[in-house]
């Protein structure tokens, strides 16, 4: 996940909640809202 937050930085991402929740430690499931949102989940 810090890989995934790296790479929405770069892609212009500035949601301090989106960032900070991917590169918590800690293990991210299926069904993250990140990743949901990532996807057009939601």
């Amino acid at each position: 996940m810090p890989i995934l937050a790296d790479a929405l930085e770069e892609a212009g991402c500035t949601n301090p909640e989106v960032l900070l929740h991917c590169r918590e430690p800690g293990v991210h499931v299926r069904g993250c809202w990140v990743v949901d949102l990532v996807l057009g989940k939601g």
